[in-house]
């Protein structure tokens, strides 16, 4: 096997494990809050996302979502407005020891150029999660942002990195 075939290989299979642990939205539902004559309706959207890392934490984001010809088509830009709550769903599992800081889930919102992204924070201190969402885009981002936390019971020390 070549070298090139061989990186190329690498590449590809750690291209599909990140993947295959990117976090997947579900969508709860939706509410119209503008009607457009052709195409879908603005809307604002409520997904669920279960956290990859900790079991039993599950992050309802509700944001804006461009309707219209160009948001049908995938061109429209969403709006950076977003608010997120997590909460603890069931029994609380850390498998894996946690950075203090990291990118849990990430959305595209325009074509190119802007993302939805929530990132988990632990405060150690208080052995609570905390998860902040904001947009961003590749030139200048967004200061429009939402946090929540979830406390974790303190007889389990939440792992870190």
């Amino acid at each position: 096997m070549t070298a090139t075939r061989h990186l190329a290989r690498r590449f590809g299979l750690a291209a599909l494990c990140a993947m295959a642990a990117a976090a997947h939205a579900e969508t709860v539902g939706d509410v119209d809050t503008v009607f457009k004559f052709i195409g879908p309706d603005h809307k604002i959207v409520v997904e669920a996302y279960d956290d990859p890392k900790v079991a039993g934490v599950t992050c309802y984001l509700s944001r804006a979502k461009t309707g219209g010809v160009s948001g049908a088509l995938g061109l429209a830009t969403d709006k950076s407005d977003a608010s997120i709550a997590c909460r603890q769903v069931g029994p609380v599992s850390i498998t894996q020891p946690l950075p203090q800081r990291e990118e849990v889930f990430s959305e595209r919102q325009s074509v190119l150029f802007k993302r939805q992204r929530v990132v988990r924070m632990v405060d150690a201190k208080r052995n609570t999660l905390v998860y902040l969402t904001y947009s961003d885009l590749l030139v200048d981002g967004s200061p429009k942002n939402s946090v929540t936390a979830v406390p974790i019971d303190r007889a389990s020390p939440i792992p870190q990195k």
